[in-house]
């Protein structure tokens, strides 16, 4: 099998190895000095401003956006979301829940954030703004730069969700001024679902501190207390966060984020360049490293999406929803090599003969 979704992404083998070892018991020294190190390497790795601390939410990328919701904002709040797909409409979900005020900035499918976009909300109030910068549903990267200065311009409180984004496209915490940054084990770091990551800026640490406490598993006081000795508040993934430490020292020994950035480009151009002559359309006007989407003209992309599991043995990526037909993604993240895409090129001009594409 070769898995070219977008999450779970496919493992080296220093990773699998540590899966299949016995998982240790963790209130420890040193589990304690792994998990210092990984705080220490993750914050780097998005450059992080001063002051800054993360924390590690046994959870998906989900527990996270919402532990980031209800610790930093509250109904004092009035929230701009930038809404073009499944996962902008999650955080709007959970604002919902959580009773916050909340607009959302409708972007049409496959396009990218435009001034015209942000225009309308200037000087409205406003006191946060949410995005997923790598809209992983559509292939979207959306600019970070206009949505930086658009929230340094009306003093907005920002928070990124880069969970398929991180080590795939440049990011840092300190340019864009983000308050709140997301991750997840499962996308560029390789490891298995389960645990996701939050960097918190100094800002956002003060906002967690005066907000009340509304859940007791998502409470990031308690993580934020409990990491500074390199522990959790509760029992943590323990094996996914040994496997994390892992990757995190691979990635600084390579040559840090902007090595691991550089190799994810270079397998999505390998990819791309592959295409031609294929009845595969990109939908997306800026597309992230981490994916590549592409609507078949011929042919419905659920359909081969099975084909390629069944017949051929590849795992791609398909869509939800209204777009089940029309979209499926290859990822770029994870343990792929150029021989990799080799063989997905030659099993879709494969089903291009067979008049399956």
């Amino acid at each position: 099998m070769i898995n070219f979704t977008v999450g779970p992404v496919q493992a080296p083998e220093s990773i699998l190895a540590i899966g299949a070892e016995q998982v240790p018991y963790f209130r420890t020294p040193e589990f304690s000095k792994i998990m210092l190190e990984n705080e220490q390497l993750f914050l780097k790795f998005v450059d992080a401003p001063s002051y800054s601390k993360a924390v590690f939410i046994t959870g998906s990328g989900t527990a996270s956006m919402e532990s980031a919701v209800i610790n930093t904002l509250s109904k004092k709040d009035k929230v701009l979301v930038i809404n073009g797909g499944s996962f902008g409409h999650r955080f709007a979900e959970i604002l919902c829940v959580h009773q916050i005020t909340f607009d959302e900035i409708k972007i049409e499918f496959g396009h990218n954030v435009h001034a015209k976009d942000l225009e309308p909300y200037n000087n409205k109030g406003y006191t946060a703004l949410i995005v997923n910068v790598h809209e992983t549903s559509t292939g979207v990267h959306y600019d970070m730069d206009l949505i930086s200065n658009f929230c340094k311009i009306n003093r907005l409180f920002l928070i990124v969700d880069a969970i398929s984004s991180f080590l795939a496209d440049e990011f840092s915490m300190n340019k864009y001024g983000v308050d709140v940054m997301i991750t997840g084990s499962q996308k560029a770091l390789a490891c298995p679902p389960g645990v996701s990551i939050l960097a918190l800026s100094a800002n956002a640490q003060e906002r967690i501190k005066e907000n009340p406490t509304i859940s007791y598993y998502l409470d990031l006081k308690a993580a934020l207390l409990n990491q500074m000795r390199g522990q959790t508040p509760f029992t943590p993934a323990v094996g996914i966060l040994l496997q994390i430490h892992r990757r995190l020292k691979e990635i600084e020994n390579a040559g840090g984020e902007f090595y691991e950035i550089n190799k994810t480009r270079l397998m999505a151009e390998y990819f791309r360049q592959h295409l031609a002559g294929l009845p595969l359309e990109i939908t997306s006007e800026s597309m992230s490293n981490a994916v590549t989407p592409l609507h078949p003209t011929t042919a419905s992309a659920y359909d081969i999406f099975t084909i390629l599991k069944d017949e051929y043995d590849i795992w791609i990526c398909p869509s939800g929803g209204e777009l089940k037909d029309y979209l499926f993604r290859v990822g770029h993240l994870g343990d792929l090599t150029t021989a990799d895409y080799d063989k997905l090129i030659e099993s879709l001009r494969d089903l291009q003969k067979r008049k399956l594409l």
